[in-house]
């Protein structure tokens, strides 16, 4: 019988060049974009302005908390850090303005690409992920958002708090190092919001961490009342408790619980009364559910859930303050990579893309929202002038807690150069 013919064996072409190629495609689509979104919400370092027009005219003998700058929307602005805050800003007043903006933008810039390495390398390490091309597009995403971009146009200090905050409470507090509470305390002493994270620790029964985060906290304070008596005194005993210098708190780029309540009541003032009774219950809940997460080993949703308690219950929060959205997209995205069941991978995703879409977009950045109180007449106005807030409170519910069992190792070691 005739011999049956042979098939030619079958190769498996390589396709690691179009791979590559397709990467690099993304990777340029996304860069592409920011120079664009910069540019629409870009705010010539308005911010850093205000601190460094503050310093000088501290430095030539004016009282610091006397300085105002008129300004269409909020009618006055004004110098709100605590003493401790202008002892690290009033250095930068011997040099020119534009090296500031520049010194600001690059260690910006750097805290993102830094802490963006710190959430995602162990997602990469655990989901086998493409490390350059994840990390490259992970830090291009954060860029994107308007969190960011209000920190960066700005010139605000927001990422060196959460390079305190993020050092401390991923692998300090975790590893239990002596000087775990630390980066929280200096960034309370900085900025008062960060003060949650103390609350925190103390849900979370990490009472030496906490311990170390209020003895920091009220040392730099001490140190700051030592070298500014005068300013010290002002501040802790009158400007704290001036509300008015901090802002419209109907203004829709103030995203908090109260800001939500006020843009309700316009021209009203809001109820003080419904408004602490909201934050007692988003407090309460979102601080428990912070705790659920760190008693079973997943720090990253903990401090996640307590960032966005801080912002919900502050009563005046910026975009610029709620970076906090980067890390749930993280735990969204790890969670979604890890699901069993294709429904909950579904809704994970689905949830994550909305974070990401809704942060990218903004809410301030494509809107002209006028000087003057505007009511909030129709359901859409209500979303779209809350979006920040309604997105935050959902995550405080929906946010998943992972176990131990899918935590990655690399959370608890201390980051390397390598």
């Amino acid at each position: 019988m005739p011999a049956e013919p042979v098939s030619p064996p079958v190769v498996v072409q390589d396709d690691t060049s179009g791979r590559t190629a397709r990467r690099i495609v993304a990777v340029l689509a996304i860069a592409a974009v920011l120079p664009a979104l910069y540019q629409k919400g870009w705010h010539d370092f308005f911010d850093l302005k205000i601190y460094m027009a503050t310093m000088d005219w501290w430095v030539t003998g004016n009282p610091l908390y006397d300085y105002a700058q008129p300004d269409q929307l909020q009618g006055e602005l004004r110098f709100t850090y605590p003493p401790f805050g202008a002892l690290l800003l009033s250095p930068f007043a011997l040099l020119q303005l534009g090296v500031t903006a520049m010194i600001f933008t690059v260690l910006t810039v750097l805290a993102v690409v830094v802490t963006t390495r710190w959430l995602v390398d162990p997602v990469i390490a655990r989901h086998h992920l493409p490390r350059i091309f994840t990390l490259t597009v992970a830090a291009l995403l954060v860029l994107a958002m308007e969190s960011t971009r209000e920190t960066i146009s700005f010139g605000q200090i927001n990422m060196l708090l959460v390079v305190l905050i993020l050092a401390d409470l991923l692998f300090a507090v975790p590893q239990d190092r002596r000087w775990a509470g630390v980066g929280v305390g200096l960034a309370t002493a900085l900025k008062l919001y960060p003060g949650i994270f103390i609350v925190y620790l103390l849900a979370g029964r990490q009472w030496r961490a906490a311990a170390v985060a209020s003895a920091t906290a009220a040392g730099a304070t001490l140190l700051a009342g030592a070298l500014l008596p005068l300013e010290s005194w002002r501040y802790w005993t009158h400007e704290l408790w001036a509300t008015d210098r901090v802002g419209r708190t109907d203004y829709t780029g103030n995203q908090s619980l109260l800001g939500l309540i006020h843009r309700l009541t316009v021209p009203q003032e809001p109820d003080q009364l419904l408004w602490l009774a909201l934050v007692a219950v988003v407090a309460g809940y979102g601080l428990w559910r912070a705790a659920r997460a760190a008693r079973a080993g997943d720090a990253l949703a903990g401090l996640t859930l307590t960032g966005l308690v801080g912002a919900l219950i502050s009563p005046i929060t910026w975009p610029h303050h709620i970076y906090w959205f980067v890390p749930a997209a993280v735990v969204l995205v790890d969670a979604a990579l890890a699901a069993r069941t294709g429904g909950r991978r579904c809704w994970l995703w689905l949830l994550a893309a909305g974070v990401a879409v809704i942060t990218v977009y903004g809410v301030v950045t494509f809107q002209d929202w006028g000087t003057a109180p505007v009511p909030t007449d129709t359901v859409a106005d209500f979303v779209e002038r809350n979006v920040y807030v309604l997105l935050g409170l959902a995550l405080l519910a929906a946010l998943p807690i992972r176990s131990k069992a899918i935590q990655p190792d690399t959370l608890h070691e201390m980051p390397t150069g390598r």
